[in-house]
């Protein structure tokens, strides 16, 4: 099916208002009725590194010594993906012929790999918003996302999305800041045998989630919130990646002096530290920090708990095949840490194994600077990225296999 891009509908605020954004050292502000030329240019830095990124073949996030092979068979996981292959039938039933041009694209289409966390004055996206759908089509939506996800990947979804409209409300009413301006796209055709999946791209929250037969990935997957805990406004009190970031500061702290020392990378966080963000997708990361070999039997299975906060946003049968995985190269993972381990600490940790590689970023404020005038990392501005080193993100390792043995 031809791939039709969406044309952007016009942004402009509801009131006056200044909304900095901070990109490759541009600095760019979007106000009144218009797009002025420091944003044109952030968005243009924007579509210049996207396509640089695509113009690469996937190969996937591997380590300096080169990409690992053999990390991952085609085998049948025994949870069913039958309640989700009939979610998005049902929401591609919603669409109209031309909703659908721009939602459904082959299951090999480098669409997978155009996404971003950024907001929609920055990045267009393809396929369609929930809140453009009628309430039919909106139920439909919100359906793939209730078969795929566990409660609680579901309830963390809906909270970054609700973290939006408090960034619209303190953005002074910004029509590119909305809690359904999440887009959905469809890879393949829906099938409980045959390789599909489906993309949720918008600010702050990407899920790419792959299904061949019961299989699933579910990476790259990005989340994200500015503010992190809402104060303010209709979702006050919405907090976003709350657990994740005092577990992980609480299981820093229970180690050793000497292991403290050997997982920072550097005591001082003054920057945004994420590396396998978006357009990251060949990524050269080598392991660093603290080796689990090197923990106690306490500390290795307090380290496999905080993996699980996120992996377990997948539907919980597909979550323990996943933490399977990921135990078994247990021998293999690295902790690291930047930032200080204080009750208050602004920091951020990674976990990185041949299999997994996650990392938890607090980040300098953009959307927040009226309230956050700082120009320095702070917790009420969140980035996560969860990776599937190696070559399968998306999926790609088992789409590789498969069509291998099954031409298309």
């Amino acid at each position: 099916m031809a791939k039709v891009c969406k044309i952007a509908t016009a942004l402009k605020a509801m009131v006056l208002i200044t909304f900095s954004i901070t990109f490759i050292g541009v600095n760019a502000s979007f106000a009144d009725d218009e797009y002025d030329d420091g944003l044109l240019k952030v968005k243009r830095l924007f579509s210049i590194n996207e396509l640089k990124a695509l113009a690469q073949p996937y190969e996937g996030v591997a380590t300096s010594k080169g990409k690992r092979t053999g990390l991952y068979t085609i085998e049948a996981s025994g949870v069913s993906t039958k309640p989700i292959v009939e979610a998005a039938r049902a929401f591609l039933n919603k669409l109209s012929t031309a909703q659908t041009i721009r939602t459904q694209f082959a299951i090999d289409d480098r669409e997978w790999r155009r996404w971003s966390n950024v907001d929609n004055a920055i990045y267009v996206r393809n396929g369609v918003s929930i809140k453009e759908l009628d309430a039919d089509g909106r139920a439909a939506a919100r359906a793939i996302l209730s078969t795929s996800l566990s409660a609680k990947g579901l309830a963390l979804s809906q909270a970054i999305m609700k973290t939006d409209q408090t960034l619209r409300e303190i953005n002074g009413g910004s029509e590119f800041l909305d809690e359904e301006l999440y887009f959905i796209t469809i890879m393949g055709v829906p099938s409980e045998t045959e390789p599909w999946g489906w993309q949720l791209d918008g600010h702050h929250i990407v899920i790419n989630y792959f299904i061949m037969g019961d299989q699933v990935v579910m990476t790259p997957t990005f989340l994200g919130a500015e503010p992190a805990v809402a104060t303010t406004g209709k979702y006050a009190g919405n907090e976003v990646l709350q657990e994740e970031q005092n577990v992980g500061l609480t299981f820093m702290q229970s180690l050793t002096f000497a292991q403290k020392t050997k997982a920072t990378l550097d005591a001082r966080k003054t920057r945004d530290d994420m590396q396998a963000g978006a357009n990251a997708d060949n990524l050269l990361l080598d392991f660093a920090g603290l080796k689990a070999s090197d923990m106690t039997t306490v500390q290795r299975s307090e380290l496999l708990r905080l993996a699980s906060l996120f992996v377990n946003n997948m539907k919980e049968g597909h979550a323990a095949v996943r933490m399977d995985q990921v135990a078994a190269h247990m021998d293999e993972t690295y902790f690291s840490w930047v930032g200080t381990a204080a009750d208050d600490a602004v920091f951020y940790y990674r976990i990185h194994s041949p299999v997994i590689l996650i990392e938890f970023d607090h980040q300098i404020p953009i959307g927040t600077t009226s309230i956050n005038p700082g120009k320095t990392p702070i917790r009420d501005h969140i980035h996560v990225i969860i990776r599937t080193p190696n070559g399968n993100d998306y999926g790609k390792d088992l789409l590789g296999q498969h069509l291998k043995e099954h031409a298309h």
